[in-house]
């Protein structure tokens, strides 16, 4: 029979993992990037925020110096392809991971797309272009034209303003192969360089180990879940991620969570004694709020009705709002950075 779990328990312990029930002592951005299976840094300064806040006197500045001087952290792009902080030493894992699922649907028109060996040789260009460098978009296309040749950055993307040329459909795939990164922004500019200067030597874990080691962290920050949910955070189809968790289930431990089966790590059932309660504001895109499932958890009753799905929270950074009844007084000014943007309410159901 599976163990009972309820959600008063579950998250209680999220909050206490998360460093949100109070900061942690005695560790660094990288762990705690580590901990959340990323920071989402679409907004860097709120990943800045994400993590710093969670690290007793911390401050962006010590994020920012992991990232660009200690090199600690790498920006790169994470689960679904979106732009994430994570920690530099877990590269081989992450790559590993991603480039070992399957490929996404095409979006774009067929004119548009790369072969698959088009697509090995832009990647094969844009790692020999960064091996060394830091390059802002339009310098990275004429480096790619240079090695690859002018078929590869004809501008036929239709994107934001006009057309992008055609390579950067691979960017994401390109850093999750390894080869690309974020380097320091150029004026407002955007650069991109090698991984392999934040870590020399990067090779790829294997696949299904990566994926394994991936699942098993991301159970610990954010289970009991279920493979659907593992699926809607990784961007991956249901029926793969069901059939990761048929691959791992030796490790796995079905619990009754207040009614709802789900898994969470062999023999991690112990949850706080004591509910969570209380208000906890967080940063837009927070990786408790992106990660964590389901949702509706994740607010009481009527701020779950307040947290905007689909486009309408695209556009406004899916912005949870805590009750007005149930807002502090004062501002929390956070000293990993002046305001918190996004409140967020994880109280016991």
């Amino acid at each position: 029979m599976p163990v009972a779990m309820t959600w008063a328990g579950v998250t209680a312990r999220r909050m206490a993992r998360h460093g949100l029930t109070e900061p942690v002592s005695g560790v660094g951005p990288a762990a705690i990037a580590r901990l959340l299976c990323g920071a989402h840094a679409q907004v860097l300064s709120a990943a800045e925020l994400s993590v710093g806040r969670r690290i007793a006197g911390a401050t962006r500045a010590d994020v920012q110096r992991a990232l660009w001087q200690e090199r600690a952290l790498v920006k790169t792009f994470g689960p679904r392809g979106t732009v994430h902080l994570l920690p530099t030493a877990d590269l081989p894992m992450w790559i590993g991971a991603l480039s070992a699922l399957p490929p996404s649907v095409p979006t774009h028109p067929e004119a548009v797309r790369f072969t698959p060996g088009q697509a090995e040789e832009i990647i094969a260009a844009i790692g020999a272009a960064l091996a060394d460098a830091e390059l802002t978009v339009e310098e990275l296309t004429e480096a790619i034209a240079d090695i690859a040749g002018g078929w590869a950055v004809k501008r036929t993307m239709e994107a934001f303003g006009g057309r992008w040329p055609r390579w950067r459909q691979l960017t994401s795939t390109a850093a999750h192969r390894g080869v690309l990164c974020f380097g320091p922004d150029r004026g407002r500019k955007v650069t991109y360089t090698s991984p392999r200067r934040w870590l020399p030597g990067l090779r790829p874990a294997e696949g299904d180990t990566a994926l394994r080691a991936l699942m098993a962290r991301y159970l610990y920050a954010y289970g009991p879940a279920t493979a659907a949910h593992f699926a809607r955070w990784l961007g991956i189809s249901p029926r793969y991620a069901a059939g990761l968790f048929d691959r791992l289930c030796g490790e796995l431990e079905r619990v009754d969570l207040d009614g709802e089966l789900a898994w969470t790590l062999a023999g991690n059932t112990v949850t706080p004694s004591q509910a969570y309660r209380g208000i906890c504001l967080l940063p837009s895109f927070d990786p408790y709020v992106v990660a964590g499932q389901p949702r509706v958890r994740l607010y009481p009753r009527l701020a779950a009705g307040r947290e905007l799905p689909g486009a309408a929270g695209r556009r406004r950074g899916r912005r949870g709002v805590a009750p007005a009844a149930l807002r502090p007084q004062s501002r929390d000014h956070s000293r990993a950075a002046p305001r918190a943007d996004h409140a967020a309410t994880p109280t016991a159901r």
